[in-house]
């Protein structure tokens, strides 16, 4: 069941990491982000 679950949200991590990257800088900074918050925040969101 770990191997399941750390790969769910190593897959969750990826997901929100390539999101929160294509965001131009000024969509990030309304969202109170830098981009080199952006890892970070994804490690926050699993």
């Amino acid at each position: 069941m770990n191997l399941i679950r750390n790969y769910r949200n190593w897959r969750r991590y990826r997901e929100t990491v390539s999101e929160l990257s294509r965001l131009s800088n000024r969509e990030l900074t309304d969202l109170g982000i830098s981009r080199s918050d952006i890892h970070y925040v994804a490690r926050k969101a699993v």
